[in-house]
């Protein structure tokens, strides 16, 4: 019997759960949820993907609508295959420090990139989303940052996903911080499953304001917005771990030479900070999950490849 999907958005979800066994010895087993196996290869596919629907299904999208949305490249990257698929017209402002890859993606998407001062951050685009928002009517702005439907598509497949593959195995979660929607969606449904279960946040050593420090710039493309997000829930966060641009490369790298998994810094992040956990105490014989967020084809251009 043929099977087929109707179209590519069919295909985004269901990534595999991999045990990493080749980092060291630690005390806890830590698990990376390929997010990567996504079509365009981050998990940012998924919110895109939901956003996109919960906006048509209120009619807040027609076909005449410009959509604009302010991200770090993996959001707008999700955005720009879904919107070329359907038909939309987008807009994306990103911090002209996001990789070449990225921008070279997003235009082959057919997106329209306006590029922000680095030195601005993610707040310096949001602000320019807005201001492009004013001048193309009608307009649509997803607002990842604060969109229930980003969370909303963590709850509902991610956390199943997880679930379904480790059971009810599931000690510890450990996810970067950008949007604050992977940790908050997947967190508020696994610590309903397992109350005991201890989430962890990760953000950039050079921009700890989840630690209560000062927003600043670093190279961990994805995370560390040098804001905290509307749409993140701080009660399911038990802790925060600060992870600096060597440690989330160096990471990313000895990721790809150990276990042949190719992924990006933020991966590289999640991934150290899981290590960091695995090797406590506490984490013996104990299941630690993360978030391997993106491809590693992505950074080509980066120290990630240096």
């Amino acid at each position: 019997m043929a099977e087929y999907r109707e179209n590519i958005t069919e295909t985004i979800g269901n990534t595999p759960l991999v045990e990493l066994k080749g980092l060291g010895d630690f005390n806890g087993r830590i698990f990376g949820k390929c997010e990567f196996f996504n079509p365009c290869g981050s998990v940012k596919d998924r919110i895109a993907l939901y956003m996109i629907n919960e906006a048509e299904k209120s009619g807040k999208i027609t076909p005449e609508t410009v959509i604009i949305e302010p991200t770090s490249g993996n959001t707008g990257i999700g955005l720009a295959f879904i919107c070329a698929s359907r038909g939309y017209r987008l807009m994306l402002t990103m911090p002209e420090s996001m990789s070449i890859e990225r921008r070279k993606l997003l235009h082959m998407l057919g997106a329209e990139i306006v590029l922000t001062e680095a030195s601005a951050g993610m707040k310096g685009a949001v602000q320019r989303a807005e201001e492009l928002a004013e001048e193309h009517k009608p307009s649509f702005i997803p607002q990842q940052f604060n969109n229930p439907a980003n969370p909303k598509a963590h709850r509902e497949t991610t956390a199943l996903e997880i679930e379904r593959d480790l059971g009810e195995g599931i000690d510890y979660f450990v996810a970067g911080v950008g949007t604050g929607g992977t940790i908050t969606g997947c967190s508020e449904y696994l610590k309903e499953k397992n109350k005991e279960m201890i989430s962890v946040a990760v953000e950039p050593e050079g921009s700890p304001v989840l630690s209560g420090g000062k927003p600043g710039p670093h190279r961990i493309q994805g995370i560390g917005a040098g804001f905290v997000p509307d749409v993140l829930n701080r009660s399911v966060i038990d802790r925060v771990v600060k992870v600096n641009e060597q440690q989330a490369v160096e990471t990313a790298k000895l990721l790809a030479k150990k276990e042949g998994i190719l992924v990006g810094i933020s991966a590289g992040a999640n991934v150290f900070a899981s290590m960091q956990v695995a090797q406590e105490p506490e984490a013996k014989g104990k299941n630690i999950v993360t978030i391997l967020c993106d491809t590693g084809e992505r950074y080509i251009s980066t120290e990630l490849f240096s």
